[in-house]
């Protein structure tokens, strides 16, 4: 799914379009975000693609989702 990642005050935020929704990153298995799996306030689980960790946002990608 297409997810559009940025940054708010020291917190990644990802909103994703077709759902109409925005949350808070709440944890990551890498500190950069990239290529790893990211946990959502809403509780969905989603796999990030491996980007360098100074990609600049706010950024478009496809993320994989694995729970939630």
């Amino acid at each position: 799914m297409k997810v559009m990642l940025r940054k708010s005050g020291g917190q990644f935020m990802i909103y994703v379009a077709k759902k109409d929704l925005e949350t808070n990153v709440v944890s990551s298995e890498k500190p950069a975000i990239w290529g790893g799996k990211v946990t959502l306030e809403n509780g969905w689980v989603l796999e990030m693609p491996d980007l360098p960790e100074d990609t600049r946002l706010p950024l478009t990608v496809e993320a994989r989702k694995l729970e939630g």
